[in-house]
């Protein structure tokens, strides 16, 4: 069997050109969601239960788009036609977002705009896989990365560049988004789709045949077949344990928050405990009648086969990304109360520290940009753990930090070393991921791979406002510093991570 070829810098600038769209959708969601919500009339311990639509959407639909994309071939090719569409909706859903009338409009534009950008981002993780041979995966995901960072440094700086370079209002009435990030979301919706369409027009897909051709992951995928033959009733039974702990386990919590009469948005990570439990039950009697070829049962057999490099991933996935939502959900809200020291969303001081907050994530986003080209050569010279783990101390250390300034121009320091974590964050832990993965389930496995940093997110925003509320007293600087020791306990357990290559 022959190998992939390497492809050429160009080749892999084409393919990852869709990312530069796909990230102005997303940083400018980051960076002016809580600050439209908050303008819609959105009480701070509010504000992460609202962000939920977006984990649980990504819990949702990558896993599917994944299993999809895997068994699609079609003129588009197989991941491209995911690619159109998704950029197409989150396209339209960009554009209303900034008009939504009242807040549960915006919530729920929030929701179908980050289902729409799951379905384009999904599979361009599982297309490096596809098109590079190993020793390219790194500088695959680099290139990513510096997509990623270049889209978000523009997008999330739009509303500062349309207000002060151009003259375009920054404020607006009681209950109404102000001009310029109206614009900014315009702007941004052109960007997504053009972009992507780029790379749906300038990249061309192997065939599945020329997919067999190819000897990469021929070991992952004899092991995983060594897996597979696992007997019904063994699987059946791993299931039914699963299923069980997680059932009791949701039980459990959801009657200890009863009975302490917490915060009903607690509610979320128990419930969501029972029925991922059922759906594990529901997909080993499914098993037990012989569906095996069921789409459901395939996720969640998937899952439970998870390769060992995956998982111990999972874990430094699940630390680092709740750290990243405590940052986007609370960095708006620290920023104005800590430093400009008003919490009313309609005033002009407000205004400007929202602002200044996208700026911020304009130069993390930097960074990344820059960072991303220098990862492949820290690895080559270390290692891949030991460059993430750098990495992730980096973003640790720049988090805690935003509780020591008491001068706008200050966090931008702290965004250096969150630039540097993200960088990392967007590329390490897939280009260690995909030398453990088989080479049919590629986009299968990407989407599971998601729910570890979906389920931080939805714990994030089950337990963040109730600890914000009752713990912070309302503090959201300490929901920065929580989510700083989060990424540095991340960096520790990389350690703990085989990297096959």
């Amino acid at each position: 069997m022959k190998s992939k070829p390497r492809l050429s810098f160009w080749q892999i600038w084409n393919m990852s050109f869709g990312f530069l769209g796909i990230q102005f959708g997303f940083a400018l969601q980051n960076a002016n969601v809580s600050r439209i919500f908050e303008t819609l009339g959105a009480k701070i311990e509010d504000i992460p239960i609202l962000w939920i639509a977006a984990p649980l959407t990504g819990l949702i639909v990558q896993p599917i788009i994944g299993h999809l994309s895997d068994r699609t071939w079609n003129r588009l090719g197989r991941r491209r036609p995911y690619f159109l569409a998704g950029a197409i909706l989150a396209s339209l859903a960009l554009l209303i977002m900034p008009n939504s009338p009242v807040l549960w409009v915006a919530a729920g534009m929030l929701w179908i705009m980050d289902a729409s950008i799951n379905i384009s981002m999904e599979p361009f993780r599982a297309f490096v896989g596809d098109m590079l041979p190993s020793e390219q995966r790194t500088k695959g995901f680099a290139m990513q990365s510096f997509f990623i960072g270049t889209g978000a440094v523009v997008a999330s700086a739009l509303p500062y560049l349309l207000t002060n370079l151009f003259g375009i209002e920054n404020s607006a009435p009681v209950g109404i988004i102000p001009p310029s990030v109206k614009y900014s979301f315009y702007i941004g919706a052109t960007a997504f789709f053009f972009a992507v369409l780029w790379t749906v027009v300038r990249t061309k897909e192997y065939s599945p045949e020329e997919l067999a051709s190819f000897s990469e992951n021929n070991t992952e995928e004899n092991v995983h077949s060594e897996k597979s033959s696992i007997t019904n009733v063994s699987s059946q039974k791993k299931k039914k344990n699963i299923s069980l702990f997680f059932i009791f386990s949701g039980l459990i919590l959801s009657a200890f928050f009863f009975w302490r009469k917490f915060n009903a948005e607690l509610y979320i990570f128990s419930v969501g405990l029972l029925i991922f439990g059922i759906l594990m039950l529901i997909a080993g009697l499914l098993e037990k009648k012989g569906h095996n070829k069921n789409g459901f049962v395939t996720v969640l057999d998937d899952f439970t086969r998870m390769p060992a490099t995956m998982k111990q991933l999972a874990i430094v996935q699940f630390f680092s990304w709740f750290a990243l939502f405590a940052m986007w959900i609370y960095t708006t809200p620290a920023v104005t109360s800590h430093i400009y020291h008003t919490s009313d969303p309609s005033s002009e001081l407000f205004n400007e520290g929202a602002n200044w907050v996208g700026i911020c994530f304009a130069v993390y986003n930097g960074i990344a940009a820059l960072i991303a080209f220098l990862l492949p050569v820290m690895a080559r010279y270390t290692s891949r753990k030991t460059t993430h783990m750098i990495c992730l101390m980096a973003g640790g250390a720049g988090l805690i930090s935003i509780f020591l300034f008491k001068s706008p121009e200050l966090l931008l320091l702290s965004m250096v070393g969150v630039g540097i974590a993200w960088a990392s964050i967007l590329s390490m832990p897939y280009a260690i991921l995909t030398g453990s993965l088989p080479r049919d389930k590629m986009g299968v496995y990407m989407g599971i791979f998601n729910f570890f940093i979906v389920i931080p997110q939805i714990l994030a925003a089950s337990i963040l406002g109730f600890i914000t509320k009752e713990i912070f007293k309302g503090e959201a600087i300490y929901s920065l510093i929580l989510g700083g020791i989060s990424m540095a306990i991340a960096a520790l357990m990389v350690l703990f991570v085989k990297d096959n290559d």
